[in-house]
Formats: C-alpha cells, structure tokens, sequence
C-alpha cells in the first residue's frame, strides 16, 4: 500500500513558487511555542481539529529530535533505512504540531501561509480543513488559505513525517532531523497587490552603466519601480539604462534601494548591478577574472541543528570575511534566506544549490536512482523551480546548483534546461555531470595536485564524445569541494592555491567546510562535549565524519580556518636579498591598495628593535607593484645582532560591517642570518660557561648539574622538578587524516605507523658509561634499544648527559641521537624526547617561546605562522578537536620557557626544534574519543622534536605530499636545561 507521503509528486495544494519579497503588506509570524504531539509511526490517531491544549509544548522553528523526542541520526552517504523507493520505514516517527491566530479584521483579499523549512514531508489543515501537503524540506512553499479563514481565531494543524519518498533525494552529508525548523508566517495579500518581482540588473563595464528591468507580476495592477539614489522612476517591465552605477561585487558590495509600488502595496529591493559571464574557459563578473576563494556552508548550530538564528548567521558571514573568504556554496541546499541577505549586504558570492542529494545510491549501484527515472521528474522540477524562484533577485547568487552527488539522468537534464531559459543570466553547476552535458561550469570535488594541474592546462583525460570532451575542455573549472578540513588541518592549502593561480581556467574552489555539526551534549560530570555519528545509539552512521568544519562547535577558528586565510590574502609580499625593495601582488579582482594600510616591524632573535609606516601607492587589481622599502629597515637589520626579521602587515583603513578598522589582511615575513635544521643556537646557558663534571650520589645514582638521575642513568630529577619519563618517542595522537588512505595511497599512514610498532615502543637497556671528553669534562651516558613488539625495526639511541657552567648556575645538557635501525622507509610521526614533569595544574603554567606561532603549525599547514616571540599557557595552547587527535606543535622553536610552580625552567635547542607542550599524554590523546573526556592531571607533557609529519586532508583528498612527510634515517638533537 503506498501512503501519501510515499506518494512520488510535488506539493499539493501549494501556490506557484515566487521571490521572497520584503514587502509592507502585513505579515504574521507564527514562531513560538506550539502544541506537540510524537507518534511512533505514521499511523497517528490525532485529529487535525483537535487543538492539542493537553500535549506537550515544542519551540518552533526547531527540531523534535533536539527537544527531546527521539534521536539525531548521522550518515554521510547511507540511507538509514531500507533502500526500497518511494517506500520507507513503518517506524516512521510523526510529529502533531498545532498553534492558533487571529486573523486582524482589516484584513481583505488573500492570505497565505508560508513555510520555510519543514523535514521531510508535512500535511497541513486550517480549522480542520485539509489545505494540502509537501515536502522538500529546505525549500519554501506557501498556501492559500483564504478560504479556510474564520474571524478571530484560527487553528493551524501540521502533520510532519519523519520518513517519506523524499528522503531518497534528500541524503545530504548531515544530521538527519526532523520537524518545522525553519520560520512560518501568514501573510496578507492585499488586492492590487505584488505577488511577485524578478530583477535583472546587468552591470555593462564597457561604459559603466547599469542596464535594469525589474518585472512585477501582479493581479492586474500597475507597477512602477523607483531607486531615488539614481533619481529612476520607470514602469515594471521597461529595459533602463542608468548610467554611472556603481557595480556589486564581493569586494564592494554595492547595493540600491528601490521600490516597486502599486497602488495597494509596496515591494522594497536591494538592486546591486552585476554580470556574470564566461569568456572561452575564464568566469567573470562584470568583465573581469575572479577566483573563487570560498567554503562549504550548511545551515548548522551545535544546539539548534538546522534551526539557525540571524545572530549566528550573520556571525557566520563576519567570519568568512574577516578570513578573506568571497564566496560560499550552500551546500547542498538553498539556506535561510536571510543568509543571503547578508551575503549581498557583507559580499559573498554564492552558489545557491538545490535541495537534491541521493547519494545513496551509489552504494548500490545507482540502482533506482531517482535521477533517470521519469515518475520523479514532476519532483525534480518542483525543486529546482523553487530554488530559483525564491532566490533570483539576490546579486551575492552567481551560479545555480542542480544539486549535489545525485548521479546524472534525464531528470537533472530537464532542471538545466529549465534554468537556463528562466534565468540566463547566472551559469549552472552540478558536479556530477561529468561530461558537462549540462553545466556551464566543469565542476570537481577533491582533484589531487596533479589532476588540478592538468585541468588548468586542458590536458585532463579525453572523453569519449569528442564534441563534449571539447566542450568540456573549453568552459571554466571549480573545484566544488576541497581541502577536506576534518580535525587537525587540511594541510596543503597553499599547494592549492599556487595551482589555482597559474591557470586562468581555475576559477578557484570551497573548502569542505565551515562549521563542525558536532551537536552539543553534557556528560555526566557536567562536561560539555560534542556527538558525532554512533552517540546516539544509531544502527547505520557514519562516525565523526560529520566532523569536517573550519569552524570549531563553540564556533571557535581553527587552525585551519587560520591558515586558509592566510593562504588566500588578498595581498602577497616578495622582499629583494637586501631588504631594500619589496613586490606586492594585489589579488583583488576589483579595489586597488588603496582601501589597506601597510606597516613593517624589524625584529632581532624576536625582540622589536624597530618599526614603521610603509607607504604603498595604488596598485591596480591584479597586478604587481615594487615598493622601496624606507633606508631605516636595511639600517636596522644590519645594526641588530642574532636573528633578523622583517614583517610587513597590511591592515584595513577603515571600518567595515565586517571588521573594525585596524583587521589585519594579510601579512609576510622574511628572515636574515636565519638558523636551519644544520645550524646552531647560541644557548644562553652554554654561551659563556665552561663544562663541568658527573657525580655520584650516596644511592649509586648520579648528579649532572641541575639534573639527578637514578643507578641506571635514568633522568629523575630536572631543576628540581620530578620528572615521570624522559624517553626518546615517535608516536603521535592519530589525527582523523592520519586515519584514512587519501586519493594516493593504499593503507592509511597509521596502519603503516602500528605495523612498525611505533604505537607500542618499549626501551630496552643497553649500557650506562660517565665519559671523559677531551676537555676533561665528564658526561653521563646512556645507550638504549627502542622498539615495539612484534617487529624487528626500531632505534638505537644515545643520550649524553653533560654539565655546563659552574655551582649553583651549572645546566645540564643532552644530546640525543637516534638511529633508526631495521628495513623501513616509512615517513615517522615525529621523533623526539618525550619529558613528563610533575606539576600541580599544568594547564595554568605559562608559556613563552622564540619560534613559529602564534598557533600551531605542521610541514604542510604554516602559511599563518610566522617566526617569534609568542607566550601563552598550557591550556591555551591546546586544539580542542571535537575527536582528540595530535594538535599543538610550534616548529622551528629556538627556546622556550615554562614558569613551573618550583621557578622558571629554560629549555634551548642546538638546532631549532618542534615543541608541543599538553596536559594529557599522547596515550591519553589517542585514546579519548571525544574532547571532554580529556582530564588534565598532574603531569606537564614536554615534546621535543626533530620534526613531525605533515597533515594532509586523506579524510577526503589527498595524502600528506612527498615533501612535507618526515622521512629520516635519524636525528641528533641537543638542549639545554636551565633556571630562570
């Protein structure tokens, strides 16, 4: 038997799909508190007359699953039922919705009622009358309801099914929630009214004017549209040219308000003036070349899920902004209108897609994808319809959508078809058309290094139908997707970016994607923690892979977030040899250098020693400018002694929507007499102290300095500080990359890493020996074999303990060397000392460091991090990874100084080092699985180490590259310990 919500066809009952209109015809919004029934199956015995008064309560808009009805289901491609379309599930939770209200008395003509979003499929009655029902759950639909009208008041009914045919073409990468979650408001349409507007507002770049029709469809009415700043007055329908507008762009998103009037309403617009073209395979706005530097963006809050106020929406936008983002792709969906309000009014540019995913399917072959199968065609329409309907007059929507990974047939084929003759004006993407049969836009998602580059030189492989190979090989291409930023990175941006920049066909791509949809929840010692797939006992999910955000849950930039924004600045700097002369590179599309203001600081082993203003005449968008650098910055670089760094900034002048004045834009550094891996660090304890010699205590053990080791050599005692372990270790947390095989390999990089016992290394004693050195001095010298069970590969490792200085200003000094032993070419995780130090809070101890920060840094991922004195605390310095996971190393660290609860201790490289300073142990990292049940205790965890792997994005893309994987036959590290 198939049920009407099994019933494959469009709304019924609905009003033909229309733009959202800011209108000041009256509207009554129905968000608040409603009654609130669930039943378990579709088989609900609620009456649509019954009022509910004796139900529970439920906010709307929001979800029933996060109000405590039922459970939140995460899969990425699977269909948490059974695959048997239209069919779903007799367990089919249903949730009874109810409200009242009043109709005002001055109401005439008709009224409507709208709703925003509604998941998954709903049949709505006023007063007990059946008005119709729909799905689609991201997409607005309304109904009249005139007829159904008393005076006074009115009861709304809504049957909301969990589980419907649509849910096959609504298999989006998410949560799966359900419930009326986005606004519902009754609207008065007065007669003579507006019942709908599409603007188009052509930007001519040739002659700077802007060319406007604004088209009104009313019931007969005379429309006339008005822009007073233009001083325009011209009828609806007409084609005007105003000349002197200035355009919209996501760089100057200029907008104009009008007014469409008649003489029962008026209709209030925001016009911004822009073309969007393609010229052979390069995109353009308004006659110029743009790249895309964007992300992924779903409609997401930790507490709320797809329920997401204006404040946070609005916060969202201030955020891609302040990190140099000009484009979002609504993935996969069409959001809150009011997001793209803000993306006109902020400057975004957007790729408005249609709610349409059946992913699914390709688990099973494509068998019954939807997609080709003509009784869904009606539903495929009815969708791509009311995307474009509701969005059309929005200048930041510069590319439609057909949807995302739903395969490719005749159904997606017609929605092309359709847009391009409602809307011309704007290309079509989908990326699943791979032969671009459809598309204007060769769209792909997570193209490797050397598959990017082959694209951007028309050399990716032939297709078999040569005319679409041909016209595939001619239009512009995006990557869609990219840079999956799931836990610790995506590294390898700045690869990316230099692909994106060579080729004029890459029109750039978004990052997946913005936000963590890890759903907030309190443990039972009251911890906050974040859910992810399996949390809430579902049969089918899949894991932490909804964990793939710039954006942390407590909406906090992550490191990644960081980086990209440092990748994709507008302005880059090339600074000459001598420090006289630097390049600047304008990446802007559009404003000149005019609107940043540039400043540069000198700094010696990371002190400021001198600073100032440095003056930068206009260089044109995309272009290059030299700039002599003022005679003092040579000057002081030559004056200063130890280290050298110049840093330019570039700032904002003025104040935006988006930034105070003062936000920084971009920023680049060049160093002199800088120290490499080979060279060496003056320490200042060694500097200008003699060495001294090993002791014996009473116990059999020794005394090196301010170091006290047991009868094996084994350090016990630093600066006063007991000391839990000072090993040699080469393991790492596992980041959730580390986890998975990427786009080049055969086995994830863990696998390889516990196949080599890298996870489980033990020491075994070899020999203890105090030396004589040439100088007479002593040291304490301890050899060890380190290796995990189960292989025959590990370490040979020396440590060599020596005393330097005199009495009560000796430090101790060690040299460690490591030499990996065994047959094993595999890139290592890091390598280095391991030192456990006993303290009271560790998370509270201070921090200051002469390296890269001030965040953390991997080989692949520090465009952002810049060489320095940084300082911090312990807690400070830690990720906190929705899934715990490595995080938190600074690289090149020349010296770092922790204030202990005993006193100060100073640790200096020999040669500069990577530091990571936790809590928690590396054994604790791994083997938490959710970020509050980290528990700090009362161990200070020091890494120090000759380097670590990269990052990578193998969640979804590509490996770690060659270059930036730690691949070493050993390492010699030195430190020095010392009081402060």
């Amino acid at each position: 038997m198939t049920t009407t919500f099994e019933t494959i066809r469009p709304p019924r009952g609905a009003s033909p799909a229309r733009a959202r209109l800011a209108t000041d015809a009256a509207e009554l919004s129905l968000d608040g508190t409603w009654r609130f029934d669930l039943s378990p199956s579709a088989a609900t015995p609620k009456d649509p007359s019954d009022s509910g008064a004796s139900w529970g309560t439920i906010e709307v808009p929001g979800h029933w699953q996060l109000q405590g009805h039922g459970s939140p289901i995460y899969t990425n491609q699977q269909y948490p039922f059974p695959v048997d379309p239209p069919f779903v599930p007799d367990a089919n939770p249903t949730g009874e919705y109810r409200t009242t209200f009043v109709k005002p008395a001055d109401w005439t003509g008709r009224a409507l009622i709208r709703f925003d979003g509604v998941d998954s499929w709903f049949e709505l009655w006023i007063n007990g009358r059946s008005i119709g029902d729909s799905s689609g759950s991201r997409l607005a639909v309304e109904f009249d309801i005139t007829d159904a009208l008393v005076d006074g008041e009115n009861l709304v009914a809504l049957r909301v099914h969990q589980w419907s045919f649509a849910s096959y073409i609504e298999d989006q990468d998410q949560w799966w929630l359900s419930g009326i979650f986005r606004s519902v408001a009754v609207l008065h349409r007065p007669a003579g009214g507006i019942d709908d507007v599409f603007v188009h507002a052509d930007y001519d770049h040739t002659t700077g004017a802007g060319v406007l029709t604004v088209d009104a469809t009313t019931d007969g009415a005379t429309a006339t549209v008005t822009i007073p700043e233009l001083g325009a007055s011209f009828a609806a329908g007409e084609r005007v040219v105003l000349d002197g507008v200035e355009p919209w762009s996501a760089e100057a998103p200029r907008l104009y308000d009008a007014v469409v009037t008649t003489d029962a309403e008026r209709v209030l617009l925001r016009i911004g003036f822009r073309t969007v073209s393609i010229e052979g395979t390069v995109l353009l706005v308004n006659g110029t070349p743009i790249t895309f530097r964007g992300v992924n963006r779903h409609d997401f809050d930790p507490r709320a899920g797809r329920a997401v106020s204006r404040e946070t929406m609005e916060d969202d936008v201030r955020l891609m902004k302040r990190h140099n983002m000009n484009a979002v792709r609504t993935s996969h969906y069409p959001p809150d209108p009011y997001f793209l309000e803000l993306c006109d009014v902020y400057g975004l540019y957007v790729i408005d897609e249609c709610d349409l995913e059946t992913h699914g399917f390709s688990l099973v072959d494509w068998r019954g994808n939807p997609s080709g199968d003509p009784q869904w065609a009606e539903v495929y329409l009815d969708r791509m319809r009311r995307t474009v309907e509701r969005d059309k007059n929005h200048a930041s929507v510069v590319i439609w959508s057909l949807g995302n990974e739903a395969g490719w047939g005749e159904n997606l084929a017609a929605n092309s078809a359709w847009t391009h003759d409602r809307d011309s004006s704007r290309p079509i993407h989908y990326e699943q058309d791979a032969e671009c049969e459809g598309v204007d836009i060769y769209s792909r998602m997570y193209a490797t290094f050397d598959e990017l580059d082959a694209i951007g030189r028309q050399a990716e492989p032939r297709l078999e139908n040569a005319e679409l190979d041909a016209k595939r090989r001619g239009i512009p291409m995006i990557q869609c997707e990219y840079a999956h930023a799931m836990g610790n990175g995506p590294g390898g941006l700045e690869d990316y970016e230099r692909i994106f920049d060579a080729y004029p066909r890459l029109a750039g791509g978004f990052v997946w994607e913005w936000f963590d949809h890890g759903l907030e929840v309190t443990a039972e010692d009251g911890s906050i923690g974040y859910a992810y797939g399996g949390d809430f006992g579902e049969r089918l999910h899949d894991g932490s892979f909804v964990i793939d955000g710039l954006l942390l849950p407590d909406r906090t930039p992550s490191p990644g977030l960081v980086e990209y924004a440092a990748v994709i600045a507008p302005f880059r700097f090339q600074f000459s040899d001598d420090a006289t002369n630097v390049v600047i590179e304008n990446r802007l599309s559009f404003q000149t250098t005019d609107r940043a203001a540039f400043g540069w600081v000198v700094e010696a082993d990371g002190v400021e020693v001198a600073s100032g203003v440095l003056d930068v005449p206009a260089i044109a968008p995309r272009s290059f400018g030299g700039v002599d650098l003022p005679a003092a910055i040579p000057a002081a670089l030559a004056e200063a002694v130890g280290e050298r760094f110049l840093t330019l900034r570039a700032v904002t002048v003025e104040d935006a929507v988006w930034a105070d004045a003062g936000h920084v834009l971009a920023t680049g550094q060049v160093g002199f007499g800088v120290l490499t891996a080979a060279s060496t660090v003056a320490s200042a304890a060694a500097s200008t102290a003699s060495a001294g010699s090993v002791e014996r205590t009473e116990d059999g053990g020794y005394v090196v300095a301010n170091a006290v080791f047991d009868a094996a050599g084994v350090l016990r005692t630093l600066a006063g500080v007991e000391v839990v372990t000072a090993v040699l270790d080469a393991w790492r947390a596992p980041t959730e990359n580390d986890r998975y095989p990427g786009h080049d390999d055969e086995a994830p990089v863990v696998e390889t890493w516990r196949t080599d016992g890298l996870d489980r290394l033990e020491e075994r004693f070899i020999s203890l020996e105090v030396v004589t050195e040439v100088d007479g001095s002593t040291a304490l010298v301890r050899r060890t074999r380190v290796a995990g069970g189960n292989t025959d590969v590990g370490f040979d490792v020396e440590y060599r303990w020596f005393a330097v200085g005199e009495g009560e200003a000796a430090s101790v000094s060690l040299e460690l060397t490591a030499l990996r032993r065994g047959e094993w070419r595999n890139p290592l995780p890091r390598l280095g000392l391991t030192l456990g130090l006993s303290q009271g809070d560790p998370r509270a101890v201070p921090v200051s460091w002469f390296g890269a920060g001030p965040g953390e840094n991997y080989p692949d991922s520090r465009v952002a991090a810049r060489i320095g004195r940084f300082s911090s605390t312990v807690g400070a310095m830690q990720t906190n990874y929705v899934v715990p996971q490595e995080n938190g190393v600074r690289q090149d660290t020349r010296w770092v100084e922790l204030g202990l609860a005993t006193g100060g201790l100073r640790i200096d490289g020999t040669t500069p080092f990577d530091l990571a300073v936790r809590p928690w142990s590396i054994a604790e990292l791994d083997a938490a699985t959710h970020v509050n049940e980290l528990h700090a205790g009362s161990t200070l965890w020091l890494h120090l180490d000759a380097g670590v792997n990269g990052v990578g994005s193998a969640t979804c893309g590509p490996p770690v590259r060659q270059t930036e994987r730690f691949i070493v036959s050993g390492a010699t590290l030195g430190f020095t310990f010392s009081t402060f």
